[in-house]
């Protein structure tokens, strides 16, 4: 249906949003069909799940691989490359070497590539990477639903929330400095070509497999705090998670409360993982906001949604300042409302698009040969 222009569009909220088609509007049903809000935790959930299986699945690959590089028996397994999705810091290393000589990384070309997409999709469809995706996120969600069973989770208050929010923004920082302004592009290369940076991946699976004192002390201290204290690690220690907020703050697509039908009953913000305060703001900026839509499918009056930034034409024909208080001449911004499933679904979709493109263009397999791998792990690691 369209009609010609008046000016005017429908609220953000309404199921009739109108959107310019040549010189008319063309009325659009954003908002519906749309997954009933007792299925989103559970479809969350599965979706976590499955990816939480399909990264145990490539682990136990290159665990095989592992074992072959390290013994050296019989014909080499494929050594699956969704495994440097697990080495972040090689990725930055490789992201930085991209943007100063335009190479991709010749060692984990894997790792780099899941880097830029799920910087991407920050950007595009906010931290659904976290929200949906992050098998470590999985892991945290379970530990903080086992909090709250056991009747043990608490929130902490704000004067301790606040501070304990900026030791990730520190931890981005430092790695931030050290890899882009410290190190020199020689340093850079020499790093990558490096034999520990070619058996980070060997050092990496050590690590699970035979964790030291500290190392295992450490990671059942973060297991307990996450129960207690919702999402501990994702809420103030993750590094990725802080540059991915950075990155969604940019983006077009937020969570929007439609205070006018807003009751204030605060079950958004029991619902939510992150803690965010989503009653205090009509736009849900928060760099916190991992974009998982609990918080409109608590909403018992419906008055939260995802939705995406549209800039419009003004109407010709109008002087003075037009519907949004601006002159003529000027861009005026629209929310376009969304289904609970448009951040999810770009997620994924971009995940899979640039693996589909890396393996066209042959930037998903690493460069390096099987016996090389298996000389580097026996230099870094023994044996």
């Amino acid at each position: 249906m369209s009609r010609p222009f008046d000016g005017h569009l429908c609220h953000w909220k309404w199921a009739g949003t109108m959107v310019p088609l040549g010189d008319h509007w063309l009325t659009m049903d954003l908002k519906k069909p749309d997954i009933p809000d007792i299925l989103l935790p559970g479809l969350r959930s599965a979706i976590q799940s499955l990816y939480l299986l399909f990264s145990l699945y490539i682990g136990f690959r290159f665990y095989q691989f592992y074992q072959w590089a390290m013994n050296g028996q019989g014909e080499a397994p494929t050594r699956p490359p969704s495994v440097e999705a697990f080495l972040p810091i090689s990725a930055l290393m490789g992201l930085k070497r991209l943007i100063l000589t335009g190479k991709y990384d010749p060692v984990h070309p894997a790792g780099l590539t899941i880097l830029i997409a799920i910087m991407v999709s920050a950007l595009l469809f906010r931290k659904g990477f976290c929200g949906w995706v992050c098998p470590v996120g999985a892991i945290s969600n379970r530990l903080e639903k086992l909090g709250r069973r056991i009747n043990a989770a608490w929130r902490l208050p704000r004067w301790v929330d606040y501070p304990l929010l900026s030791a990730k923004y520190l931890l981005l920082g430092f790695f931030i400095y050290m890899i882009f302004w410290k190190m020199d592009l020689r340093q850079t290369e020499g790093f990558i070509m490096s034999p520990y940076n070619i058996a980070a991946d060997a050092k990496m699976l050590q690590f699970f497999l035979s964790p030291t004192d500290t190392a295992l002390a450490i990671i059942v201290a973060l297991a307990a705090l996450s129960v207690l204290i919702r999402n501990f690690w994702c809420r103030y220690l993750c590094p990725y998670g802080a540059l991915l907020g950075l990155l969604a703050v940019a983006g077009p697509v937020q969570m929007r409360r439609d205070a006018s039908h807003c009751t204030n009953c605060g079950s958004c913000e029991r619902a939510c993982p992150s803690s965010v305060r989503i009653t205090s703001y009509a736009a849900i900026r928060s760099c916190e906001c991992i974009g998982c839509s609990q918080c409109a499918a608590a909403c018992p009056d419906g008055c939260i949604t995802p939705a995406a930034i549209l800039p419009l034409p003004n109407r010709p024909d109008r002087d003075g300042p037009n519907a949004d208080g601006q002159e003529e001449g000027q861009r005026a911004r629209r929310w376009i409302p969304a289904s609970k499933l448009f951040i999810p679904t770009g997620t994924i979709l971009i995940l899979l698009c640039a693996w589909a493109v890396a393996e066209m263009a042959g930037l998903w397999e690493s460069q390096v040969p099987p016996e090389v791998f298996s000389r580097m792990y026996k230099l870094v690691i023994g044996g």
